[in-house]
């Protein structure tokens, strides 16, 4: 009986920590993004604070096509990787290119919405001298030019 209680508290925890990684559904019924913590390494279209807000990025074609031209972008970025996806989500894993530190960069593609939320953070570490903002931006930059 001790073991059954082990094996479904392990089973807990590791399903808490997966949900906290990917964020959920959020009170409205949307998708929510894991809050930025309060250190100055994450930014996020979610946020609402002046110093993790960044604007989420518009697109005028469907959302499977929005998503198929992020790939391409992401695809096209040293260093990054697709890790998961669905039809309404994305995360893929950024590495530094010195110390190889991992961020994560999520993106939520809302039904009807055309507008793709972002969000990048630091794994590790308190400061991420703007890189997690200037990810988001060359992002937004490739994909508007990527028509």
């Amino acid at each position: 009986m001790k073991c059954l209680f082990v094996s479904i508290s392990a089973l807990c925890l590791i399903s808490g920590l997966s949900f906290a990684q990917d964020g959920g559904a959020s009170p409205g019924g949307g998708f929510a993004f894991k809050s930025c913590p309060s250190s100055p390494n994450c930014v996020s279209s979610q946020a609402v604070d002046p110093e993790h807000a960044i604007a989420p990025i518009a697109y005028a074609e469907s959302r499977s096509e929005a998503l198929a031209r992020l790939k391409r972008v992401l695809a096209s970025m040293k260093r990054t990787e697709i890790v998961s996806e669905r039809a309404d989500y994305l995360h893929a894993e950024a590495k530094s290119l010195i110390f190889r530190f991992v961020d994560d960069v999520e993106f939520y593609l809302p039904d009807n919405q055309k507008v793709i939320h972002v969000r990048s953070a630091s794994r590790v570490g308190y400061s991420d001298l703007g890189v997690n903002r200037k990810r988001v931006e060359e992002i937004r930059k490739r994909f508007n030019e990527m028509k």
